[in-house]
């Protein structure tokens, strides 16, 4: 009878360096598909990262500056300077 529209395919190629890699999810809806694809790109990042040892910390002082800028009220350091009248 009628012909079934073909799911549709997700596909991203990666290329880290001098590596390449290919993702094609076919199953699922697209949403799903795109979730898929996703979680194969993190995992070939990650094992990307892993196999060359790039560090993946952040440094300290980063790290301390934003801690330091999560207060609630945070206390104006400047004086509005008085102005004189001359009469």
């Amino acid at each position: 009878m009628g012909s079934h529209d073909p799911k549709p395919l997700v596909k991203a190629a990666l290329r880290l360096g001098s590596e390449n890699s290919n993702i094609n999810i076919d199953k699922g809806t697209l949403s799903e598909q795109l979730v898929s694809m996703k979680e194969e790109s993190m995992s070939i990042l990650k094992d990307f990262i892993t196999k060359h040892n790039v560090p993946n910390d952040v440094p300290d002082e980063l790290i301390e500056s934003s801690s330091e800028d999560n207060t609630e009220a945070p206390e104006k350091t400047h004086v509005k300077s008085k102005k004189t009248k001359l009469t």
